[in-house]
């Protein structure tokens, strides 16, 4: 039987807080487009073909199609390396921080897309979807309840029905649970409204993502000391 992976949630809750700061810079300085939150690019691309634009699908398409790529490449490779009883999880977060650092550097100078985004936006869009498909992969294998760390439509759900108001006991209301959804939703909210407020104080995309970057790359740093985590 496959042994449940430990990841403490509070790195994960850091990890959700680098997803808001990614997706404030996606959604307001480079797509518009989403990276993490595929469902949203999903409607966008419908929304452009609907609307017979070409520069309308282009963002939405780029990053579903870079996601795709990093999904499957993450899967594979995390997969291989935890066959191997290596430190996939860190491995992982370090890839994730490394690609993030090179949107950043894809972006450096530029300004954020004022009509339709150039082939530099288009880059970083690629890179960043990349990023986040590895990531999504990532969140799933570790499986920390209440954490995916880039969507927090379920965590809520699970909270608000949860609650003493919703009072369904099917969702549980321990303390850990609820800490554990309050955390995911504020992480989330709050790496979003720090980039969005960096944009208004006409702070560059890179300004944004490499904070990000870093935040993935100090998770992977406190991750090190802990026990190896596996799967099986």
């Amino acid at each position: 039987m496959a042994k449940a992976p430990t990841v403490p949630a509070r790195l994960m809750a850091v990890l959700t807080l680098a997803t808001g700061l990614v997706e404030a810079a996606s959604l307001l300085a480079l797509g518009p487009v989403f990276t993490g939150m595929q469902t949203g690019n999903v409607l966008f691309l419908a929304f452009g073909v609907a609307s017979q634009d070409p520069f309308s699908v282009a963002a939405p398409l780029t990053s579903l199609g870079a996601f795709t790529v990093g999904a499957l490449a993450g899967a594979r490779t995390e997969w291989r390396l935890e066959a191997h009883r290596r430190r996939w999880f860190v491995i992982a977060v370090l890839v994730e921080a490394l690609l993030v650092t090179v949107a950043a550097v894809a972006v450096w100078g530029l300004e954020p897309v004022r009509s339709d985004p150039s082939g530099r936006h288009l880059a970083a869009i690629a890179v960043l979807s990349a990023a986040m498909g590895l990531r999504n992969v990532t969140a799933m294998r570790v499986n920390v309840p209440d954490m995916p760390t880039t969507l927090v439509t379920r965590a809520m759900t699970a909270f608000l029905a949860g609650w003493l108001p919703g009072h369904d006991p099917l969702f549980g209301r321990t303390a850990g649970a609820t800490a554990r959804r309050a955390a995911s939703v504020a992480a989330m909210f709050a790496g979003g409204i720090a980039g969005a407020a960096l944009l208004r104080l006409d702070w560059p995309p890179a300004a944004l993502l490499l904070p990000a970057a870093a935040l993935a790359l100090l998770v992977a740093l406190a991750y090190l000391p802990l026990p190896l985590l596996t799967t099986r």
